[in-house]
């Protein structure tokens, strides 16, 4: 299989209970969304190995790559707690100088924010250092947790457009995990909307947000933003 990860099933459970049942295709650039507690934070944890060891996991898939974490990149949501608050920017890159500079005017950074240490960027810069961080491999795949939760308005769009114009220039296959729909809209092609750790729907994002089929669904495009047109 070519760009796509075909999750077959993943399924998380505790000793209690099935915490996560479900199978979907990451392809493109697809979104998983539902509301605290669905399920999805798990799921961007299984692909990451990061699960708690308590937990038990069965993971099915197909990919035409390693899941590994030199063919994966993970932008976390809060840039503020994801970096080392005494490190200076350059000592938490894992490349060579050159590489730095090049991932830093990837993301429309000076070079000088190398010698800066965290506290002395905005949550905006913070976020692209981070981005800047998540591309130091050849990556094939970005996961990305709510990435501009921790941000203004102002910041959260030109991240948004960022991370778009990213995926585009360099290929990127993306699973963009959010609770808030208006997010992805232009982003993500393909949506997944998941409840109590089940999937409820899916399938292109402008076919689902514009003839949503599910209750739940509605819900949560109602509570998100009002219709609008949007692009195919």
């Amino acid at each position: 299989m070519t760009n796509a990860v075909d999750i077959k099933r993943l399924q998380i459970s505790s000793k209690k209970k099935t915490l996560v049942d479900i199978s979907f295709l990451i392809k493109e650039s697809t979104a998983l969304i539902g509301e605290s507690g669905s399920g999805k934070s798990l799921t961007l944890k299984s692909l990451l190995n990061l699960l708690p060891s308590d937990l038990e996991t069965i993971l099915d898939l197909d990919s035409d790559f390693q899941l590994n974490s030199t063919n994966i990149g993970f932008i976390p949501q809060n840039p503020f707690t994801s970096l080392s608050p005494m490190t200076k920017i350059e000592n938490q890159f894992f490349c060579t100088r050159q590489r730095k500079k090049e991932l830093l005017n990837l993301v429309g950074l000076e070079t000088s924010i190398l010698k800066r240490f965290p506290s002395q960027l905005s949550g905006g810069q913070l976020q692209r250092v981070v981005i800047a961080i998540a591309l130091s491999n050849e990556i094939k795949l970005l996961l990305l947790d709510e990435p501009t939760t921790a941000l203004d308005d102002e910041s959260k769009n030109t991240i948004l457009k960022l991370i778009e114009e990213l995926s585009k220039k360099l290929n990127l296959l993306i699973l963009f995990v959010t609770h808030d729909i208006n997010s992805i809209k232009s982003i993500c092609k393909n949506i997944v909307i998941i409840k109590d750790g089940k999937i409820i729907e899916m399938g292109k994002t402008c076919e689902v947000l514009q003839n949503p089929k599910k209750e739940y669904t509605k819900k949560l495009i109602n509570s998100t933003f009002e219709n609008k047109k949007f692009r195919e």
